[in-house]
């Protein structure tokens, strides 16, 4: 038996390579290859550096679903429909969107896969699948360790992926985490994370926690840092503002290999923060002075930021710029606001009838980085000023300033890594710009949307 998995891409367009800071790791397919019997040949397509071989023969596809890669998922889907393959899909959006992704898909798993993966494989053999399948929160009970020989030959970041547990405490209007793990957060063992860390052969590479929020119990999180001392790793991670609040937590990060955090701050307006459900810290005041310290502890910081909100002003583009140059952030994330199925952003500008478009994921009209949905500040404008500052923000002067920030190269690993990941990001301002859902070139005549 042949099982085929595909990681779609968001887009594509015909003569132009994909957008490299995209290429990571796709965790979930190493994850779906490690449950599979070792008996099925598992085949494993990335859309986003390979062209997919549709006439090669597998007995069933699966292709896990992002909001942002719905439209090129359901073009793949109906590739291989047309050859009478089996399609499953599971994913985020299949879990929020389930009526709309059974309409391209023989099968949708709804939830996580490790519980349940098992079940479809089987009853895929005994020609008994069902339309739907639910996958319970996973426990981790399982031990399950990636299995990442599916990546070989493809030629990644040089990243590699981890994950400690899942789920988030927060309930942010804008995020679909919440609602995906049902309010729940939970871990792996700590011995098989340490395992897994130990099974990989290269040990100089950097490693990015994927946790939502990797410090949110902060019990756990001790137990983890203090593990991943002896293993010499060199790591990343997401976390939120309050671990500046905890001066010992972040030095025995740093001890563990912590070389950053990704932090979302999202907006320095107290008012915005409120209509997020984000009201951690209050004022810019305090904001900076967690920075300080954060930085005095050694740790780098990747900020992320939210422009769309009903209290942002045009001249905020310009104060979060400076604010970040200002602070000599490590990388920020100048990210427009998206309202994403599922979440109550969506559910909030739908009702007060703002959207654009009513699915924007799979509209014509739609191209990555536009604001579907009628805000305050012209889309379009905040649509233009998020790219300006991200490019002034990547640009040559701001690069030369923040290094002034020693916490930002004081590291073999990292100084190298601070110029590649600048440079990375500021080639890819223009890349994003208009960049297309789905691929433009694939005649999808007939699909339904």
């Amino acid at each position: 038996m042949k099982i085929t998995m595909i990681h779609p891409s968001i887009g594509k367009i015909p003569g132009q390579k994909y957008i490299r800071a995209w290429q990571m790791e796709p965790l979930p397919v190493a994850q779906i290859a490690s449950l599979t019997p070792k008996d099925i040949d598992f085949i494993f397509w990335d859309d986003r550096m390979e062209e997919i071989p549709y006439d090669k023969p597998t007995d069933l596809m699966i292709i896990s679903v992002e909001t942002y890669t719905a439209k090129r998922a359901y073009q793949i889907a109906w590739e291989y429909k047309k050859r009478n393959v089996k399609v499953v899909m599971g994913g985020f959006h299949t879990t929020l969107c389930p009526d709309e992704v059974s309409q391209h898909a023989d099968v949708i798993l709804i939830g996580e896969a490790e519980n349940v993966w098992e079940n479809i494989i089987l009853d895929f053999k005994n020609n008994k699948l069902k339309q739907k399948y639910y996958g319970t929160v996973c426990d981790f009970g399982n031990n399950i360790i990636p299995d990442r020989t599916v990546y070989e030959g493809k030629n990644y970041l040089k990243i590699t992926l981890l994950e400690s547990g899942r789920g988030c405490r927060f309930k942010c209007e804008f995020c679909s985490i919440h609602n995906f793990f049902k309010g729940e957060h939970n871990f792996r063992k700590i011995e098989t994370v340490v395992k897994e860390i130990k099974q990989l052969k290269s040990k100089k590479r950097l490693y990015f926690f994927v946790d939502d929020n990797i410090v949110a119990n902060q019990e756990y999180a001790i137990k983890l840092f203090t593990a991943l001392i002896p293993l010499k790793i060199n790591w990343v991670g997401q976390a939120d503002i309050t671990i500046a609040r905890n001066t010992e937590l972040m030095k025995l990060m740093v001890k563990s290999g912590c070389k950053g955090v990704l932090i979302g701050f999202e907006s320095l307006s107290s008012e915005n923060l409120k209509v997020m459900k984000k009201n951690i810290l209050s004022g810019v005041e305090e904001i900076e002075k967690a920075i300080k310290l954060i930085h005095k502890m050694g740790l780098r910081i990747y900020a992320t930021f939210l422009f769309g909100y009903d209290h942002d002003k045009l001249e905020d583009f310009d104060l979060v710029l400076k604010f970040c140059i200002r602070n000599k952030l490590f990388m920020v994330g100048f990210n427009h606001l998206t309202p994403f199925p599922g979440t109550q952003l969506y559910k909030r500008l739908e009702q007060e009838n703002k959207l654009r478009y009513q699915k924007w994921w799979l509209n014509e009209n739609y191209t990555y980085g536009q604001i579907p949905f009628a805000s305050k500040i012209d889309p379009d404008i905040i649509e233009n000023e998020c790219r300006r500052i991200r490019r002034k923000f990547y640009g040559t002067k701001s690069l030369l300033y923040r290094m002034t920030n020693i916490t930002n190269i004081n590291s073999v690993v990292m100084f190298p890594m601070y110029l590649s990941i600048n440079s990375l990001l500021r080639k890819d301002t223009l890349q994003r710009k208009k960049f297309p859902l789905g691929d433009l070139g694939f005649d999808d005549a007939g699909l339904e949307y």
